[in-house]
């Protein structure tokens, strides 16, 4: 296993600006997720890491390695793509056996089995099989070795994909949205296999998704991606509860966060919709900040006590959880609610209260930054 360290990467296509100086340090063994959405530039990032794209500036380490003048096939790293990329007239056995084949004789001490045998045509056929037969027992595709890629399912497909990266022991995987062409019910199974195959093989993981729940689930650390840039890098527990942008905040997260337009008042307090919070936000008077919780940190409460107020617009039953969709203020704000076990129903067309429970809401500035915030009380209170 490898640490990565990407140092002040940029990259532009023409006048297009698509990495602004990227700096990212992945540790020995860590899997490591680039998470945003489409166009932010993780998958330009990772094919630069992987040698397949060259940058504008900025340097790229392998195991404390500079790697920039290095060709794909020498930075020693495994790619597995969305596609497959599998060879349709191979049997499962020979497309895992691919890098092994293709691999000069001068790097076979790094296979396991065939650094310890003789590189007759025999002795090398042999270790070639036993090495694909571990792999794909790893993979529990052994069953599957004799089959060609159109007999197989996309699951078992991404598995020989993983294979065949699996087989050439890289100093580090990288993975550019593997399960994007899988169904639902797939990705959350093979979401799984790969969090417990890195566990196994404890090497170094790159993973570009777009999706959040493959983040969330799967990574040691995040980093969220927008518009070329890393805004956070941290685990997912902590960008889901302290996001330090509201971007960040907007796509972490399902049901995604609620957001409210506020503006700082003389005594130091939220106005937000009809309603005053109580809060001492690091702000000046008359700024206009943005207020966010989510879902689960909130509570329906009766509407003379509450620190929000709202319409019931919809209700939306998930079977474990009831979500309250709520439209706040004159504004008609939307608004998400978890609602609690043992809280009577509401009813649409209802006003509702909604209390931020034992929990500060975050603050937002303007430009989309995190702002400190600190109760002033614990009890909000309506105007006048």
């Amino acid at each position: 296993m490898a640490g990565i360290e990407i140092d002040g990467i940029t990259k532009n296509f023409g006048r297009t600006e698509v990495l602004r100086r990227v700096d990212l340090d992945i540790r020995p063994g860590e899997f490591m997720t680039l998470v945003g959405p489409s166009g932010c530039g993780k998958s330009t990032l990772l094919r630069i890491v992987a040698g397949l794209e060259m940058q504008s500036s900025g340097s790229v380490r392998i195991a404390d390695t500079a790697v920039d003048g290095l060709r794909p096939r020498d930075r020693d790293l495994a790619m597995v793509f969305q596609s497959y990329a599998l060879y349709p007239h191979l049997t499962v056995a020979e497309n895992i056996a691919v890098p092994l084949r293709m691999r000069q004789l001068k790097g076979h001490q790094r296979w396991p089995l065939v650094g310890r045998l003789m590189p007759g045509t025999g002795s090398l056929e042999s270790a070639i099989a036993a090495e694909v037969q571990s792999v794909a027992a790893m993979l529990d595709i052994g069953h599957l070795l004799e089959r060609k890629p159109g007999q197989l399912s996309g699951g078992q497909r991404q598995r020989v994909a993983l294979g065949r990266a699996m087989v050439r022991h890289p100093k580090a995987f990288l993975m550019d949205e593997p399960l994007s062409n899988l169904d639902a019910k797939l990705r959350v199974h093979m979401r799984a296999e790969i969090a417990q195959l890195h566990r196994r093989l404890g090497t170094t993981f790159i993973y570009v998704t777009h999706d959040q729940a493959e983040a969330m689930t799967m990574s040691d650390r995040i980093a969220v991606m927008m518009d070329g840039a890393v805004l956070q890098v941290a685990a997912p527990e902590t960008v889901y509860n302290d996001p330090k942008d509201i971007r960040v905040a907007e796509f972490i997260g399902s049901p995604k966060i609620n957001v409210l337009p506020a503006t700082v008042t003389p005594d130091g307090a939220l106005s937000v919709t009809d309603r005053t919070i109580r809060l001492a936000p690091a702000a000046r008077t008359g700024d206009l900040v943005r207020l966010a919780f989510r879902p689960e940190h909130a509570v329906l409460a009766a509407p003379d006590r509450a620190a929000l107020l709202g319409r019931v617009a919809h209700l939306e039953n998930l079977g474990s959880d009831l979500l309250v969709h709520v439209l706040a203020g004159e504004e008609e704000h939307p608004l998400v609610v978890r609602s609690e076990p043992g809280i009577p129903r509401p009813r649409i067309g209802e006003i509702v209260g909604i209390d931020l429970a034992d929990r500060l809401p975050m603050l937002f500035g303007q430009d989309g930054k995190r702002i400190d915030v600190a109760a002033m009380a614990a009890r909000e209170t309506a105007h006048g």
